[in-house]
């Protein structure tokens, strides 16, 4: 993918963010960087923030982790939350530590909205309301999320064209957010907290140029996950008896769907497809993002030596 490559400031605290839609080769990308570069990896992804959830989030493994540092992995309980909010401040307390060290930033992962936060200001929007997440889920059960998807349309057009149907998380935010002020998410998202203004952002896109190709990966990921012990991993966790499919861990790609299956909803090999089709308009949503991210570098995933690209950029940058 050959694009007009954006101009990186020349001042500041260096911090290069590798992005991309899942099963991309974002870890492999940013191991190759740290075993030339001195680096410390920030994960910008909203799975894994949690304990105990292994398998299914794709955590780098022991081995990668004993190699390279990595921040804001294992750090809260599947029953707590983690908002973009905090994600920004932890991300630019690290940055400054990392970059103290004389070491360099490097932030690796898929949850766009974290980047935008981190990168582009953070967005006033009000808490979360259990007692108004309680009433949707439960007009949701009833009528189904296509139709609080129309009454999103309704309200917030433009919230409503970016997500799917069934995106249940996003639209019951929206949904959400609108009973708490009355005015639609669109309108809130309006007003901008400014990001901090010392860093030099090196944003690296690994886009495929083959999205069959990509899907294809997505579904031997997944096969590979159910092979290491993902419906135990979830057995697990449904056994504890303090969590549940309304919490945003629970609600996961590949998480929802096997516990669903241990629910009998539906059969392992139902709860594999709906869990790769689950993760393939993951995929869908965090291209979209990208292709809205300003002054990106874009890489091609597939390329056969897209990791020395990435190396190549980051120390081109440097």
């Amino acid at each position: 993918m050959n694009e007009e490559r954006p101009s990186v400031s020349s001042t500041g605290t260096l911090a290069v963010l590798i992005l991309g839609p899942t099963a991309s080769g974002k870890s492999a990308a940013s191991m190759h960087v740290v075993r030339s570069l001195p680096a410390e990896i920030i994960s910008i992804d909203s799975a894994l923030v949690y304990r105990g959830m292994d398998i299914g989030t794709a955590k780098p493994t022991h081995s990668e982790r004993n190699e390279a540092v990595h921040h804001l992995i294992d750090i809260i309980d599947p029953c707590e939350s983690y908002s973009a909010a905090r994600f920004a401040n932890d991300a630019n307390r690290l940055i400054d530590e990392i970059d103290a060290r004389n070491r360099l930033p490097l932030l690796v992962g898929g949850t766009m909205l974290y980047a935008k936060a981190l990168t582009e200001g953070l967005n006033e929007l009000p808490q979360a309301d259990l007692q108004i997440r309680t009433a949707l889920d439960a007009q949701a059960a009833e009528l189904g999320w296509p139709a609080m998807h129309r009454r999103l349309q309704a309200i917030d057009p433009q919230t409503a064209a970016r997500l799917e149907p069934a995106d249940a998380q996003r639209i019951q935010r929206a949904l959400e957010v609108h009973e708490i002020t009355g005015m639609p998410m669109t309108q809130l998202l309006a007003t901008q907290r400014a990001a901090p203004n010392n860093r030099r952002w090196l944003k690296i896109a690994l886009e495929p140029s083959d999205r069959a190709v990509l899907h294809a990966r997505i579904a031997r990921r997944l096969h590979q996950m159910i092979d290491e012990g993902l419906v135990e991993e979830v057995r697990a966790l449904r056994a504890r008896g303090d969590l549940n499919l309304s919490m945003p861990s629970m609600r996961c790609v590949g998480y929802r769907q096997i516990w669903e299956h241990l629910d009998g909803q539906y059969d392992l090999d139902t709860a594999i497809a709906r869990a790769i089709a689950a993760t393939r308009q993951l995929a869908k949503r965090q291209l979209t993002w990208l292709r809205s991210t300003p002054d990106k570098i874009v890489v091609d995933c597939l390329a056969p030596d897209a990791n020395q690209q990435v190396l190549d950029l980051v120390q081109e940058h440097q």
